[in-house]
């Protein structure tokens, strides 16, 4: 009985520890879904864009998709922070809610994602967001830009909203930080060490000095809800949680309680 035991017992150590070996070094697979597309790739949007690739180092390419409003003289810029899948070409579908409120509609793809090139780290994200940010200041004035990050680009537009001013910042589906999302599946490794990508978005928010809106539905099964709710206690007065009945990772938009907020927030 005390091999049988010790038996199982190095099994199940075994099986630990093969999985967390796992996660260390599958990790990028397991949080990143990038599409690349061909330099020549030509896109196929309803919205009126205009294409834009910056080369930023020797052999490392921006890619920058600006969608257009009808008005001559635009309200101002919504810089865009996507998700972790695909590429600009799935979130494109977006920009109508802000370019009929008057504004325009910049998206960046991450290095990797689209036409966009390049080593793929933390301070990476965070330098080409405030690159990003640099060229829509160059035609905006802070006070007409909004920095919206959805799911993964929640914790990068809050990073550059901590350390450049902004008329608003919103944040669709959040998160409390990158290990804390890995933990809610993988509960019993110590994530905290393990996982690479940080993104605190809890400690970047107690710099933010614009106004907050943030939405999150109920039934989100990517980054529950419970997490993102571990930001409440970083929001200044006058920020705004806007809890979604049932609402899940990536139907937020349908629902009109978001349609209301958002058009009162960009008037």
């Amino acid at each position: 009985m005390k091999k049988k035991i010790i038996r199982w017992v190095s099994i199940i150590v075994m099986i630990y520890c093969i999985i967390g070996i796992g996660i260390f070094y599958g990790q990028d697979k397991i949080l990143f879904h990038p599409e690349p597309l061909d330099r020549n790739y030509n896109y196929n949007f309803h919205t009126p864009y205009k294409e834009v690739n910056i080369p930023y180092a020797t052999g490392v390419n921006m890619s920058v998709v600006q969608f257009t409003t009808s008005d001559s003289m635009p309200k101002g810029v919504v810089l865009y922070f996507h998700g972790n899948r695909q590429n600009i070409g799935r979130y494109a579908p977006f920009a109508p809610a802000f370019t009929k409120q008057g504004y325009e509609v910049w998206m960046i793809d991450y290095p990797g994602y689209g036409k966009s090139t390049g080593p793929f780290t933390e301070q990476r994200l965070y330098d080409w967001a405030l690159t990003f940010y640099k060229l829509a200041r160059a035609r905006f004035k802070p006070d007409s830009i909004v920095l919206y990050g959805k799911s993964m680009g929640t914790g990068i537009a809050t990073q550059l909203a901590a350390i450049r001013d902004c008329k608003h910042l919103v944040l669709e589906t959040p998160y409390y930080s990158f290990p804390s999302i890995t933990g809610m599946y993988f509960p019993i490794y110590p994530v905290e060490r393990i996982i690479r990508f940080k993104i605190p978005t809890w400690q970047y928010m107690q710099q933010v000095t614009a106004p907050v809106t943030i939405f999150h539905g109920t039934d989100d099964g990517v980054i529950r809800y419970s997490n993102a709710q571990r930001l409440l206690p970083y929001l200044k007065p006058g920020d705004q949680f806007i809890t979604i009945e049932g609402g899940s990772h990536n139907n937020l938009s349908e629902y009109p309680v978001y349609q209301q907020k958002l058009d009162s927030l960009l008037r």
